[in-house]
């Protein structure tokens, strides 16, 4: 027989999972899946009638293989072995290679997990130019003024943007107990952002933890008022590129916010075009939906005020060579290098044993 001390243990532990709607997320799902779209409620971005579509290149240019490690691998088996779904590239507008394995196609929903934070950007800089913000110097207690009492008067949406807060938050997944666990799981960041601190003065040092996009959130949903952030992604983004399927943005409860960090839910065309929109400066076929400014800014090394070269606005920077990342946990990226008007999508189960900017750069020397 169990001992009683074990018994009532685990009947504690059964206790407290049965009545925490996180803990009960968490045990039963465990860890991220790109299938996580279904379990969490959403809003929809609905795409318009009018869809852009990329042109089917007359001439694909693939490469039979693939050098990674010092070592050649055919190309398609290198791609699925690392548990990849989805993988396109396109130049100058043209579809040159667009390839689904385990059962995806171009229809298939897939979760962007921090893809997202580069889209939040996004929405950042256009509600900058719809004047709903004032500009990145501004404190973020201004729009959560909740913060005020745990001392973020000093934090700026720049420091969100490039990651050096200074916030006191922990990133692993697999802690059912951490802060991004509680966000990706939880039913009420209203609550937990509240109980957030700071571990170090803004403008210090850069540290990427999701809960700095989260904020952004937070920021973005106040500016809007009445207006949803899903409502405006449709209306700035989702309609006017003529995104060919509509997208979801998962909540942390039903008619509650975006989790901004983390999860928006689209096709592997649609990621594709949000490269194409920043391959032009923001601009999509004569319309300039995001501020060439910002775009800069958002694309450009800087170390000023902490922050660091490889990292800025949401986006990473793999090189000096202006090339940009969106990227998400499991593997899930879009690609954009401007001097070879280039742009990949990868998406994927799992990141695989692969480090995919290295992948990319080197495909970058082939077209």
């Amino acid at each position: 027989m169990m001992p009683l001390r074990v018994i009532f243990l685990y009947s504690l532990f059964i206790l407290v999972v049965l009545n925490s709607c996180k803990l009960s997320r968490f045990v039963y799902y465990n860890t991220a899946n790109i299938t996580d779209y279904k379990i969490f409620p959403s809003r929809t971005a609905n795409n318009s009638n009018e869809h852009f579509n990329f042109l089917n290149a007359k001439q694909t240019k693939v490469p039979k293989s693939i050098q990674y490690a010092n070592q050649d691998y055919p190309f398609e088996d290198f791609l699925k072995e690392q548990n990849t779904v989805a993988f396109l590239v396109i130049q100058r507008d043209s579809l040159l290679y667009e390839q689904y394995w385990d059962g995806y196609t171009d229809s298939s929903m897939i979760a962007s997990f921090s893809m997202a934070k580069s889209i939040t950007s996004i929405l950042i800089g256009c509600a900058i130019e719809d004047k709903l913000i004032e500009s990145v110097e501004e404190p973020i207690t201004r729009y959560i003024p909740e913060l005020k009492a745990n001392g973020f008067d000093d934090v700026k949406i720049k420091h969100l943007l490039q990651m050096t807060s200074g916030l006191d938050f922990r990133e692993g997944y697999i802690n059912p107990f951490g802060e991004v666990a509680s966000f990706y799981y939880g039913t009420n960041l209203t609550k937990a952002i509240g109980k957030l601190k700071l571990k170090r003065k803004p403008g210090e040092a850069f540290e990427y933890v999701s809960g700095n996009t989260q904020l952004l959130g937070f920021v973005l949903d106040r500016a809007l008022k009445d207006q949803s952030i899903t409502s405006y992604l449709e209306e700035k983004l989702w309609k006017p590129m003529g995104m060919e399927y509509p997208a979801t943005w998962s909540l942390d409860r039903k008619n509650g916010i975006e989790k901004t960090f983390c999860c928006i839910n689209a096709r592997a065309r649609d990621f594709a075009k949000l490269g194409r929109l920043y391959l032009n400066k923001g601009n999509w076929n004569g319309k300039q939906l995001v501020p060439v400014n910002w775009v800069k800014e958002s694309t450009k090394a800087e170390i000023k005020e902490g922050s660091v070269p490889y990292y800025q606005y949401q986006w990473w920077l793999p090189s000096n060579n202006g090339e940009f990342i969106a990227q998400g946990i499991l593997g899930q990226f879009i690609y954009v290098n401007p001097q070879k008007d280039l742009i990949i999508v990868r998406l994927g189960k799992k990141q695989g044993k692969v480090d995919w900017w290295k992948v990319f750069s080197s495909l970058g020397q082939i077209y």
